[in-house]
């Protein structure tokens, strides 16, 4: 990992066309600009770990819904 320091108004440029500038540092709170192509997605990280949960736990439904789905299926055939 490659750590910075920068002050407000500075940027660090990732590759061509990604820059991120420092707007605004309030105590232990930092506001960051984030210039880039429409294409680059750009998140973050905790947004992409609570989606990657919600993702998990819709994909595994609980095992008493499981059982009421056997259940069902076992009487209606």
């Amino acid at each position: 990992m490659l750590v910075l320091s920068r002050r407000i108004g500075e940027s660090v440029v990732v590759g061509d066309e990604i820059t991120v500038t420092v707007l605004e540092v309030r105590g232990d709170v930092v506001r960051l600009g984030i210039d880039a192509p429409r294409s680059v997605r750009v998140h973050r990280a905790e947004l992409l770990a609570e989606l990657a949960d919600a993702n998990a736990e819709a994909a595994s439904p609980p095992q008493d819904a499981v059982a009421s789905l056997s259940e069902a299926l076992r009487r209606r055939g």
